[in-house]
């Protein structure tokens, strides 16, 4: 493959520092968000349907069907995802629902009680069993996103995207930007929010920290609890030292299926108590993250 065939023009390439300054509310050095993706594994997926190997768990798909995988989601939409919900909130914190079209369809109670925390919505594709990819034509992809955020847009306004196990297709942040979202959490190429230039239109990207995602941490990598919670820290400890020169940024994925488990949580307590207690972060949501950084990379025009 030529060096040519890598590249792309969604973003200069230059190094992130020469992004305009960004300043957190209340001069925090860093912003932290969190993301609960709520997914679906379809036991019947279309014919034309795309699921990358490792997305049962490593093991790749089981004797059709997969009841195994099927219930490792189905636990998480009824069990995880509301001790997820129950724990942010006594830590007074708002996260990002990003739930795929059949959760959004079949699973109303887990979008009603997130819009009851106040939570934002963003969108996660069909399911986890159908990803985005250059397999589909340009009109099967628009398709796609519609049939995605259409039962999300429903409840409410919809500002961002984060595909199915960060799956996109040479065209998505152009489709996106047409769709009228104003930003994507799948590009996890810096630490700061990065304006991305497409014919449609700009779009933001919130990188969310992909080696830091409970799913790649703990069930790819077999890092242990104790050792994620510290790098969350550590990682909090750098950025926040780096942020006095320009606010940082850290998106943190979590999956009720993974996080959610009752051996796990007592984990994800003790990361937020250690959190909550520091001075020099803003708690906030995607949606909140991206709004604030808009005016300062896209113009004032972009509020």
């Amino acid at each position: 493959m030529s060096t040519l065939a890598t590249e792309h023009s969604f973003y200069a390439r230059d190094s992130a520092h020469s992004l305009p300054r960004m300043e957190w509310p209340g001069a925090k050095p860093l912003a932290l968000a969190f993301v609960v993706s709520a997914e679906s594994y379809e036991l019947y997926p279309a014919d034309n349907a795309f699921t990358p190997a490792n997305v049962p768990g490593g093991f790749g798909r089981g004797p059709y069907p997969d009841y195994r995988a099927f219930s490792m989601r189905e636990y998480g939409n009824r069990v995880g995802v509301f001790r997820l919900m129950e724990l942010l909130s006594r830590h007074c914190l708002k996260a990002s629902l990003a739930a795929d079209r059949f959760v959004a369809a079949n699973r109303g109670i887990i979008v009603e009680r997130a819009l009851d925390l106040g939570w934002d919505l963003v969108g996660h594709g069909l399911s986890v069993t159908e990803v985005i990819g250059e397999h589909l034509s340009e009109q099967e992809e628009r398709d796609y996103l519609r049939a995605s955020l259409e039962p999300l847009r429903a409840r409410k306004q919809v500002k961002g995207w984060h595909g199915p196990e960060y799956a996109q297709s040479s065209r998505t942040p152009r489709l996106l930007a047409r769709e009228g979202l104003a930003y994507m959490l799948d590009w996890p190429h810096d630490e700061r929010v990065v304006p991305m230039a497409t014919p449609a239109g700009p779009i933001l990207s919130l990188p969310m920290s992909a080696d830091l995602d409970d799913v790649m941490a703990h069930w790819h990598r077999k890092i242990s609890m104790d050792r994620w919670v510290r790098s969350v820290l550590e990682a909090a400890d750098r950025l926040a030292i780096d942020g006095r020169a320009g606010g940082r940024l850290l998106v943190l994925n979590l999956h009720p299926w993974l996080m959610g488990q009752p051996y796990r949580i007592s984990h994800l307590a003790q990361l937020l108590q250690a959190l909550t207690r520091r001075d020099d972060i803003w708690f906030a949501t995607t949606d909140a993250i991206a709004d604030h950084a808009a005016p300062v990379l896209l113009g004032p025009a972009a509020r």
